[in-house]
């Protein structure tokens, strides 16, 4: 019982982080959802549930998840094959390589502003970097135009951007497996393709999973790179969730309707996160199995 105050101390900032800025907030959009509220006006009538019902029957809001669904679906997966490729290839003991993890590491603490400024240039027609090498082949392509190209131009830059975090949570896993096991594994005469698959991945699984479910929420946040890039166009094929409820909210002035919306979104992250905690759960007990 006495120790139980020191306990507190320690954890009051970060609690005290989270109900200001966290708990508090939620509460308040809780509280807005619940009503008509335009920015513009003066009124603010109670309406209950009917922002829920109408941004359920929204067809431009479930565009907007199909759409971070669908960025979601090929960004997370690639990026964590491409993270770990290079957790792989920087997970060596080498002068200089101290270097390499922070080169990588960069655009994860690079302004998100600039760094979408940088891949503007980067996917600008004719004078852009891909575009300069593509017209030497005789190929122009306006990316961030191109309701075929724009998707796929965020959903590259996104595995560039956030290389450096998920590659350094692969690297911490990749460094705590005990080198007993490698070493084991070369006596029976195992390849190097099957030790990584009999070894390496599964003694990653809990980083795996951890690398999984925040790169999917992050994934489904996404706002700063669709809005400095494309403002969700072009034809609405960039038109994020995120992005979407901040239309509604800071373009149209309909507050409650995004507060409502932005529920939803969390509703929908939530299952997603307890349908990946179902589909990792029998991994996740083998590795326990394992390390026991």
């Amino acid at each position: 019982m006495k120790q139980r105050p020191i306990g507190y101390l320690f954890i009051a900032p970060a609690t005290i982080h989270l109900l200001l800025f966290a708990w508090i907030p939620i509460a308040y959009a809780a509280y807005l959802s619940l009503f008509k509220w335009d920015l513009l006006k003066d009124s603010k009538p109670f309406i209950g549930l009917k922002n829920y019902a109408d941004t359920l029957q929204d067809q431009a809001f479930w565009n907007a998840m199909w759409n971070s669904t669908r960025y979601t679906l090929v960004s997370v997966p690639v990026g964590m094959v491409v993270a770990l490729f290079v957790a792989l290839m920087i997970n060596q003991k080498l002068r200089g390589i101290t270097l390499f993890r922070t080169l990588y590491y960069i655009p994860a603490i690079s302004s998100g502003v600039a760094v979408s400024m940088l891949w503007i240039y980067v996917y600008l027609p004719e004078h852009g970097l891909i575009n300069t090498i593509l017209m030497r082949f005789g190929q122009n392509i306006d990316f961030l135009s191109h309701p075929a190209w724009a998707m796929w131009a965020l959903v590259f830059m996104s595995i560039w951007t956030g290389l450096g975090p998920r590659m350094i949570l692969f690297l911490a896993g990749l460094i705590a497996i005990p080198t007993s096991l490698y070493e084991a594994a070369d006596l029976d005469g195992s390849t190097p393709w099957k030790t990584f698959w009999h070894v390496t991945l599964p003694m990653l699984v809990p980083t795996t999973f951890f690398v999984l479910v925040t790169s999917t929420i992050s994934a489904f946040q996404i706002f700063t790179p669709v809005y400095m890039m494309t403002r969700g166009g072009p034809e609405g094929t960039t038109d994020v969730v995120g992005y979407h409820i901040y239309s509604e909210a800071w373009e149209k002035f309909h507050v409650g309707l995004a507060s409502a919306k932005s529920f939803i979104l969390l509703l929908a992250i939530l299952a997603v996160a307890y349908w990946q905690f179902r589909a990792m759960k029998s991994q996740l007990e083998g590795y326990s199995t394992t390390v026991s």
